[in-house]
């Protein structure tokens, strides 16, 4: 028996969780209905963080129903430069006032013609508007389709922190795992490989600059209904890092989220998980305990 493994039984036989991991929540502000899952599993203590996405709608109400998980929850900046409208013009990125999908976010960056100045303001104009909304900075920041891992968009990102005097008082999300850890999950492993790819040295680079991240990640799905979601969310848990973090998508439906995502039941099915015994139970056959960064 390895060490580890030794170790986590140790921890279970007296009654401690094995680790603890960060269970967070994106979306937050996709659409209403997709808060109002989130505040009831932030109430209900079944997620330590959520991530906010300042461009939508409903993010200045949300952000008044958020202030009081302040303190409770980590509450972050989901920088989204693939979905909606942005905030601000953006002539060159989004010539019809639509964000690019992640696809072509992805060839303009491979081509090197990722128009810098408007994705440096746009980055700049969301994080503002979380402070003008809740109030406070964000705890961390994250990205909608893990953008912030990606080449030039995490150092502009950087920048703009930096601008701000954010360093130390703010982490990021490290969207990338090791392989083995990814392999050994089996859950959209190819996903899951490919943002490690994409991601590579972005902890590296924050760290440099005086960012603290996460240490393992998890929650890559299928969006697929027909999916055990439960037996799934046990192999997040599995291989954990030193500091894991598991990504989750639960909320309600509603027009507006159909309208712009295609990301629409499961997140049901995510949410019925969160609130039900099982999620409880799944924590304990794992030795694993919610925490806050």
């Amino acid at each position: 028996m390895t060490s580890e493994k030794a170790t986590g039984l140790e921890a279970k036989r007296r009654g401690r969780p094995a680790f603890r991991f960060i269970l967070c929540a994106d979306d937050f502000a996709l659409s209403a209905a997709v808060s109002r899952g989130i505040l009831e599993a932030l109430d209900a203590g079944r997620i330590s963080a959520t991530s906010a996405m300042t461009t939508r709608p409903s993010w200045p109400k949300g952000a008044a129903d958020l202030r009081g998980f302040a303190g409770r929850a980590d509450i972050g900046l989901h920088i989204d430069l693939t979905l909606g409208a942005p905030l601000g013009p953006m002539p060159t990125f989004a010539p019809t006032g639509s964000l690019p999908d992640l696809y072509r976010v992805l060839g303009l960056a491979r081509k090197g013609r990722l128009p810098e100045r408007e994705i440096r303001d746009e980055i700049a104009r969301q994080i503002d508007a979380f402070v003008e909304y809740f109030g406070t900075w964000p705890d961390f920041v994250d990205g909608h389709q893990h953008v912030q891992v990606l080449p030039r968009i995490r150092t502009w990102l950087l920048d703009a922190l930096d601008h701000r005097g954010l360093a130390g008082k703010v982490w990021l999300r490290d969207s990338a795992d090791r392989p083995w850890r990814i392999l050994r999950r089996g859950i959209e492993a190819t996903k899951a490989l490919a943002i490690a790819v994409l991601g590579k040295g972005f902890s590296r680079e924050a760290r440099r600059r005086g960012y603290a991240t996460n240490e393992g990640f998890a929650g890559f799905s299928r969006f697929d209904l027909a999916r055990d979601y439960g037996a799934d969310f046990g192999r997040y848990l599995e291989a954990p890092g030193g500091r894991h973090l598991v990504m989750c998508h639960p909320g309600y439906c509603d027009a507006e989220l159909a309208s712009v995502d295609a990301v629409t039941l499961t997140r049901e099915r995510e949410l019925a998980f969160l609130l039900s015994d099982d999620f409880p139970r799944a924590l304990e056959r794992a030795g694993a305990a919610l925490a806050r960064f």
